[in-house]
């Protein structure tokens, strides 16, 4: 079994992390999501940039996959999405109505109400890089963290026994959020 999907298609700095953490990662293309031939996971990440050609070309299979992320996410697993890093970006491609729009630079992190997600962040108090904030966000998401403006930063829906988490924060998640990751999601076949 395979901890966690990176979604990229060359190396990328985040499979070191995974490697630091004691986490089985395996970076796949996204044309090869929905096949039969992926090992089971508990979570699927898909990093900063994603939408944005200039850094990789992995858009195209996310989009098609739809249905694949959303029964994934209904057995139990977890999919970690971070910035698209283009101008505007409607998140079409899970069952959430989610906006994003593009604004780099440094913010202070309120949190909202309480969630073990909101671990993401290692240093609470210190502003931390964000690469945009969600315009929109569906009425059954949870706002988890807004930037210093108010704008929500991360967002959250539960689906299935499984969670969508979106996020603009332009860091590395901590430890101690890849921990809670592997502890609330179950294995899963995208």
């Amino acid at each position: 079994m395979t901890d966690v999907l990176l979604i990229w298609d060359v190396p990328i700095l985040f499979e070191k992390l995974f490697a630091e953490n004691d986490l089985k990662c395996q970076r796949i293309l996204s044309h090869a999501l929905g096949t039969p031939f992926l090992p089971p996971c508990k979570c699927i990440i898909i990093p900063t940039g994603f939408a944005n050609p200039e850094y990789t070309k992995i858009l195209p299979g996310i989009e098609r996959n739809s249905k694949a992320f959303e029964k994934f996410v209904e057995n139990g697993g977890i999919v970690v999405g971070f910035g698209p890093m283009v101008p505007e970006y409607h998140y079409d491609w899970i069952p959430m109505k989610l906006v994003y729009i593009q604004e780099h630079g440094l913010t202070h992190v309120q949190k909202c109400d309480e969630h073990d997600a909101q671990s993401i962040i290692q240093y609470a108090g210190i502003p931390i890089e964000c690469d945009g904030y969600f315009a929109e966000t569906d009425a059954n998401a949870d706002v988890l963290l807004n930037n210093s403006e108010g704008k929500p930063i991360m967002v959250a829906k539960d689906h299935g026994a499984g969670m969508f988490i979106a996020t603009t924060i332009h860091e590395f998640p901590s430890a101690e959020f890849l921990s809670w990751v592997m502890k609330r999601a179950k294995i899963s076949r995208i």
